[in-house]
């Protein structure tokens, strides 16, 4: 039995534009998966690259699940399927695993009449010059491959590899089909609060159900109001953010953004739809009263700005500490 589920709800739109390219037997060379993260363009590539290596697909041009082909790929054992990834989550995709790629690439495919597929997340860590290599693959292309390029920043890859590729926008799902999923997966009370922290991805709020995200974050903003207010050693915070490996820096830095956005809301009497943290209502209504709008949004810039060096050789934890010095003055004047 195969160990490979189908696609997920929202997914019908996008699954009848590959199943399209099949069934007029017109595979695109490269194909750009792009969306928010928690969407499952991972998972939507997998089916697509399983069914295309699939030796006898079924009507609906899905794969068997009992060929040869079904059975090797389930095992992640397929001559033909390729992974090209980052060695660590936020490295860069280097050069060497690219020329790598083209070697393997002038060779023909192991099973005739079949195809190769070759899958690349994140498209966007290729730096300049595995991006200049890679374009060759584009440029060239060999018999009977396709490329799987999946990105949350497709902007960040060069509008060469763009244009060669043809396009698969997982959009954020309605919220009521979101909702009704994770309802179905267990996601108790929280699943609301978990979608919205979630910006509507209900892979990533299942996850966040699943890590105790609410509590995690409760705890986060506590630490960030207690600076606010002079109680805690904001270098002592920075050091501790820095380390723990249960939450992303990313995310935080996200979550925190989404506290001063809020916090300009709540100045602005804005209504609770609008709001990304209507949990954490009083807290952030406190601030709205007495801090300066001005240079909040010199914060939030400041926030963003750190978030954007995440990936840099630049050091984490110095820039976590300048951002909460940053916001422990805001909070003095």
């Amino acid at each position: 039995m195969s160990i490979y589920m189908g696609i997920y709800p929202w997914q019908q739109d996008n699954w009848r534009q590959l199943h399209a390219y099949i069934e007029q037997q017109r595979i695109p060379q490269a194909l750009l998966f792009s969306g928010a993260a928690g969407q499952g363009k991972r998972h939507l590539a997998g089916y697509y690259a399983r069914t295309l290596l699939c030796h006898t697909p079924l009507a609906d041009a899905s794969a068997c699940g009992h060929c040869v082909g079904c059975k090797l790929f389930d095992a992640h054992t397929h001559p033909d399927f390729l992974t090209i990834e980052p060695d660590e989550p936020g490295k860069a995709i280097g050069i060497d695993k690219i020329r790598q790629l083209i070697v393997k690439l002038a060779l023909k495919p192991q099973y005739d009449d079949a195809y190769r597929v070759v899958i690349i997340q994140p498209a966007d860590a290729l730096n300049t010059a595995s991006a200049n290599a890679f374009l060759k693959c584009l440029e060239e292309p060999t018999e009977r491959t396709c490329l799987l390029l999946i990105s949350e920043q497709p902007s960040r890859l060069p509008a060469t590899i763009r244009s060669r590729c043809q396009k698969i926008d997982c959009a954020t799902p309605a919220h009521e089909l979101a909702m009704s999923w994770l309802q179905q997966q267990g996601v108790g009370e929280q699943a609301e609060l978990l979608l919205t922290l979630a910006q509507g991805s209900p892979l990533l709020a299942k996850h966040y159900a699943e890590q105790n995200m609410v509590q995690l974050r409760q705890q986060y903003f506590e630490a960030w109001v207690y600076i606010a207010q002079g109680k805690e050693n904001l270098l002592t915070v920075a050091e501790h953010w820095q380390k723990q490996e249960k939450i992303d820096l990313a995310v935080v830095l996200l979550w925190m953004a989404s506290w001063v956005t809020d916090i300009v809301k709540y100045a602005y009497r804005a209504e609770s739809p609008a709001l990304a943290n209507p949990d954490l209502k009083n807290a952030l209504q406190a601030l709205a009263e007495r801090l300066e709008l001005k240079r909040l949004y010199r914060f939030y810039d400041n926030v963003l700005t750190t978030k954007s060096q995440l990936n840099t050789q630049l050091n984490k934890q110095l820039m976590v500490e300048q951002l909460l010095i940053s916001w422990s003055q805001l909070n003095r004047q």
